[in-house]
């Protein structure tokens, strides 16, 4: 493993799984070689390091939580490590970290310290929805999350639809999923009916579905999606 301390960008993945549907050996190796790590939530943290790597020790590894309440200085704080030369590996609780997640506030900060940061491979929803969309993948624009506001949400969606049509553009966005059915009864409500939209759910798992329909056909057959980790895409 390289010596220099590096910030590691580890995936988890995204659903229940086989992590070596969706994780190379590589991963392991180097989170085998780690002491420190930055995580979103502790307890998911350790599941997912002990469900790669059984024969891990995890009481001998350190945990620093990172989420939405970390302040600046904390984010700072979390790096000290590397001054002396460790490394670190920082995990979101799913998905790549540092995309739609508060870490990408501590990888700059690494390079503002001029330290090494390695993304490694592994699932991100986002991109894996796009290349099983069948939009475009030239040009693309990836949203985060809408607002929750019913006025603003329906607000966006038209704005979003408007700026696909316009960009020749696929718009990328996701919902907390307990909130996935209200989304999606707006977008078939809001979007015209040539609008093709694709819902991509439950992405590496055994459930995995992804399925591209114009908001027409899906009006006639809705899926249900509570609590579904879902991803939505429109395009021309």
């Amino acid at each position: 493993m390289h010596k220099e301390a590096t910030l590691y960008l580890i995936p988890v993945p995204l659903g229940d799984t086989n992590y070596a549907r969706a994780l190379p050996d590589y991963n392991c190796d180097v989170i085998r070689s780690l002491k420190y790590f930055i995580v979103e939530n502790k307890r998911s943290a350790r599941r997912f390091l002990k469900k790669a790597i059984p024969s891990i020790v995890i009481d001998e590894l350190i945990f620093n939580e990172l989420n939405e309440h970390t302040s600046p200085k904390e984010m700072a704080g979390l790096l000290s490590p590397m001054a002396a030369g460790d490394s670190i590996g920082m995990m979101s609780e799913a998905g790549c970290p540092a995309v739609a997640d508060p870490g990408a506030d501590i990888v700059a900060i690494a390079q503002q310290k001029g330290y090494r940061v390695t993304p490694l491979v592994g699932p991100s929803s986002i991109l894996l929805a796009l290349m099983a969309s069948g939009f475009n993948g030239q040009r693309f624009a990836f949203h985060g999350y809408l607002p929750v506001e019913a006025p603003k949400r329906l607000e966006r969606i038209k704005a979003l639809e408007t700026r696909m049509m316009a960009e020749d553009e696929t718009q990328i966005f996701m919902e907390t999923p307990y909130r996935n059915n209200k989304l999606l009864e707006d977008l078939i409500r809001i979007c015209k009916p040539s609008t093709r939209l694709c819902i991509a759910s439950d992405i590496t798992s055994n459930n995995e579905k992804i399925q591209t329909r114009s908001v027409k056909e899906w009006q006639r057959n809705i899926p249900d999606l509570h609590k579904k980790p879902a991803i939505f895409l429109i395009y021309k």
